[in-house]
Order: structure tokens, then sequence, then C-alpha cells
């Protein structure tokens, strides 16, 4: 992490790109500092300045535009805070926030104006946080993110693990992380040691959009995850420019799938400020969803989902558009 790009000038040097391709990217990087892993930077193709992985993570003058319907807080967590790092928005479910640190800044990130530094459930070593979960007995499943759960050191992962061990309701662990596919060499014995040595039943949610983000070396580090015992899930978002085609996110099924990744959540653009220009429209959403699920088993389908603040749940989008709906 440390070791990350942070410079757009020297980004497009390694990519061999221009640098008139520096012309807005001033504006967007003031506004959220461009990051990234040299493993993925290493995924990126040469001389392309549409490669999907960069388009992710490259800082625009767009993020600038006040866009009506894009807010600050896209999905409603700030209304769900419990104080002391929790976000309760789900029945059963309590969510942390271990860390504002992640390894990677994608540019569409809905908690890219987060207040980190007043909620972290890390801060005392945990002890608020934890004191909530055990007065709550409805709250079945833990789920760790961020920023990235994985940016933190193993020693204080193992501590909250073996904390969240004691707590007789709590039953699954959940993480959701970018690390293992932006930075795989995350995924080291002393990671595979605490995760592995649980009574909770984990499950890792990893967010791939592209299959060209897909290597070996993120094969080599999932299938260590599966190894402990894992359930490996996928969320992705689509993105236009990205991945709103659907050989490409057919190819993206097929591809984790064979590195051992279950596709759940294909998530339209949650609307955060900053993020206008990666929408897809809903009806191009739901045409899209409609052409991967003819080519694909329905096991390599994911939902194709929206996240609303206030509701209960996730809405799930049905393949045909309500009659008038040209929702974007």
């Amino acid at each position: 992490m440390a070791d990350a790009v942070t410079d757009p000038r020297e980004l497009l040097t390694m990519l061999d790109l221009p640098a008139s391709g520096l012309a807005g990217a001033a504006t967007g990087n003031q506004l959220f500092r461009l990051r990234v892993p040299r493993p993925f930077v290493a995924r990126m193709r040469r001389g392309d300045p549409d490669d999907p992985l960069l388009r992710q993570i490259w800082p625009r003058g767009a993020e600038g535009d006040d866009v009506p319907g894009y807010d600050l807080d896209a999905v409603g967590d700030l209304a769900s805070l419990r104080g002391d790092g929790i976000i309760h928005k789900y029945a059963g479910r309590a969510l942390l926030i271990a860390t504002g640190a992640c390894g990677v800044h994608c540019r569409y990130c809905f908690r890219r104006h987060f207040p980190y530094a007043d909620e972290n459930a890390a801060r005392q070593q945990w002890r608020g946080a934890l004191q909530q979960l055990r007065a709550d007995a409805s709250i079945r499943e833990v789920i760790l993110s961020g920023g990235d759960p994985l940016s933190l050191a193993d020693h204080k992962l193992a501590e909250l693990v073996r904390a969240l061990d004691r707590i007789p309701h709590i039953e699954r662990l959940r993480l959701h992380t970018r690390q293992p596919i932006v930075i795989p060499g995350r995924v080291d014995d002393a990671l595979l040691a605490w995760l592995g040595d649980t009574r909770l039943q984990t499950v890792v949610v990893v967010h791939v959009n592209h299959p060209q983000e897909l290597d070996t070396d993120t094969g080599l580090a999932l299938r260590r995850l599966q190894g402990t015992g894992a359930t490996l899930f996928n969320q992705a978002v689509l993105l236009a420019g990205v991945n709103d085609d659907a050989e490409v996110l057919a190819a993206l099924s097929e591809r984790l799938f064979a590195q051992g990744v279950i596709p759940y959540y294909l998530h339209l653009l949650d609307r955060v400020r900053g993020a206008a220009h990666f929408d897809v429209p809903r009806e191009r959403a739901q045409r899209l969803y409609r052409e991967l699920s003819a080519r694909l088993p329905g096991y390599l389908v994911p939902h194709l989902a929206l996240e609303e603040a206030g509701r209960a749940s996730k809405t799930i989008i049905g393949m045909d558009a309500a009659p008038g709906d040209t929702a974007t």
C-alpha cells in the first residue's frame, strides 16, 4: 500500500500515455486523491487511455460537476450510523467501519465522502463496537467494511475475530474487500491463520468489475482464501465505459467462477457526488441483463441490484422496465 501510485503524471508515464491526459485530472485529484497499487497498474493496457482498469481509478474534471440527484451520502449510511463505527441498516446484520484506508481509490466509491475520522470501529481496541454487538442479540452476522478491512494489520483483525467468537449470538463473519484483487500478495500466511481459526462461518466478498482484473496472482490469492473454508462472492458495479457490455459481463462471471468466486451482485451505480459520468441508464442495464441471462447458466448470473436509502433490503431489478420507466 505504501508503494501505491498517487501521482497522475507518474501513472501516465508508466502507461506510455501523453501528458495531455492530465487535462481535468487536477480537479478530480483534489476532490479524491489518486491511489492505485502497482500490481493493479500492471494489468492495465499500455498506450490505451480507455483501458477499463484505468477508467475506474483515473481522476476526471467531471467529478467536480454538481449533478442533480447525486449526493454525498448515496445509500443512506449516515442515517444508519449507531456510533462506534457501526452501521445497522438491515435486519440481523451489523456493518463495522473497520478503517478508512483502502488500497485503491475507485472513482465511483459510494463512501468517497464518508466521515471516517469520526466513525471508526477499530478505535479503542474495538471496545465500543463490541459492546453494542454484545447488547443486541438480533445480530447474527458481522460485516467488516471500510475503506478496506484488510488495510489493517493482521494482529488487529485477529484480536477482533477472537472477540467476536466469544459473542454467542454471532454466527457469521463477512469481509468486504478489494485487496485480494488489487494487491493479491495481501493474502499471506498471517491473514489465512486468523481467518481459518474461528468458529464463525466466514464469507469473503470481493469487488471485481472487469475480467482483466483477474490473473494468475488473483487466482492463487482467491483459492488460498477459499482454502480456509470461506465462501467467496463477488459484487460488481455496472460502469459506463468499463463493463457495460454483455460479452464483458459474461467473461467476468466465467473468470470469477474459474477462480472460485460466485458472481453475486451487479449493482446499478450508487449516486454519489462525483460519479455521474459512470452512470448506465436503468433500461440499458436491464437490456444488458437480459443478454447476460441468455448467455450464461443461472448460477453464473449475478443479481441486478440497486441500493436505495431507507429500504429494508437491496432492490432486485427485473429484466423488464416498468411502463414509462426511463430512470437513469
